[in-house]
């Protein structure tokens, strides 16, 4: 995973990538995509709203950013910032899960 893929040298910088950087990529697209999720999600209703798809970029992108972290860099600041909002996508999901099976069980309205 950290074999150099591709070289790229852009502005007088040179950018080095391997397959960590590739996973921390993957993770970043899909913590930023939760945000056009969203806002899609939002104006669809007309109304501010986070669909349960929010929470699940939002822990797979964090997992992501987890594993380039501790894999990819041993990198404790980016550690620490991943995993709170791993465990916060985490519980919305439960929560989630709670309310869809209490609407499914018959006489809960």
């Amino acid at each position: 995973m950290n074999e150099t893929l591709a070289v790229i040298h852009l502005l007088g910088h040179t950018l080095v990538v391997n397959g960590w950087k590739l996973v921390g990529y993957a993770g970043i697209l899909l913590f930023t995509g939760r945000w056009f999720v969203q806002l899609a999600a939002s104006r669809a209703k007309q109304r501010p709203h986070v669909p349960p798809l929010f929470w699940h970029m939002s822990l797979a992108g964090s997992f992501l950013l987890l594993a380039y972290f501790i894999w990819g860099r041993n990198d404790s600041v980016g550690i620490l910032s991943n995993l709170f909002p791993c465990l916060v996508a985490l519980y919305n999901l439960q929560l989630e899960a709670r309310h869809r099976r209490a609407q499914s069980t018959p006489g809960t309205g």
